[in-house]
């Protein structure tokens, strides 16, 4: 029986155009296929936040202006705690024309313009998340998201993800094979994606705090990451 092939290992996305080329592998028993999802749980080293500051004013300039200040008090007390410019990115500046429902009149009224700025913060060390959110309420931000945990390198985790899924496709197979009255298996192919899933966020949505607001507890729990592989093997006697 002839079969087709991608190459032994074949890293989705990471390929070269002549690695990936189809390759004939001749079988002559059968052929079993696997699909098999593996993740292991490790204690996360970063973690993403984000603030984000409103204001109200009568015309657009000040009300960009009075936000363009309260954002800067925020940026200004990040860096006062040693966080890397590299880490505060902007993800969004918006200026709005507020409007109110008059039910007496039925009309639209004007109320002036609303400013808004956003910026995400990743921190490297998730000790420290409790006391970030505690310090962006007191310089002003008027809303938080997050925290979001993750493994900054997770190298060492996928490898022994990597290890596990290969023992327990083997392990599988040769059930599979010995059902079937074969002692033995030729690996034909390997195929990988990369799997990874983060736990719940604390704050899914925004959540508007007071400056008077206690710094809250963080848990980060664990965060899982992983591989999810597709093995064949040849049925060998």
């Amino acid at each position: 029986m002839t079969r087709y092939a991608l190459p032994l290992v074949a890293v989705a996305g990471l390929a070269t155009p002549a690695a990936a080329a189809d390759i004939q592998i001749q079988a002559t028993g059968p052929v079993v296929e696997l699909s098999i999802v593996e993740e292991v749980e490790a204690e996360p080293d970063m973690v993403r936040v984000s603030a984000g500051v409103t204001t109200d004013a009568p015309t657009a300039v000040e009300a960009l202006r009075l936000n363009s200040q309260a954002m800067q008090r925020v940026i200004d007390r990040l860096k006062a705690l040693r966080i890397p410019e590299r880490d505060i990115q902007t993800t969004g500046i918006n200026l709005n024309p507020r409007w109110d429902y008059d039910q007496a009149s039925q009309k639209q009224i004007f109320r002036g313009y609303q400013a808004a700025n956003r910026v995400s913060i990743k921190l490297r060390g998730v000790e420290r998340t409790g006391e970030i959110l505690d310090a962006l309420v007191a310089a002003g931000a008027t809303d938080l998201s997050g925290p979001d945990f993750s493994i900054e390198n997770d190298t060492q985790a996928k490898a022994t993800a990597r290890r596990n899924a290969m023992e327990r496709a083997q392990s599988q197979a040769m059930e599979y094979a010995r059902l079937a009255g074969y002692s033995g298996l030729r690996l034909l192919e390997v195929n990988e994606t990369i799997v990874g899933r983060q736990p719940m966020p604390m704050y899914r949505d925004a959540i508007a705090v007071t400056a008077q607001a206690a710094a809250p507890p963080v848990q980060p729990g664990m965060v899982s990451t992983g591989v999810n592989i597709i093995v064949k093997y040849e049925m060998t006697r």
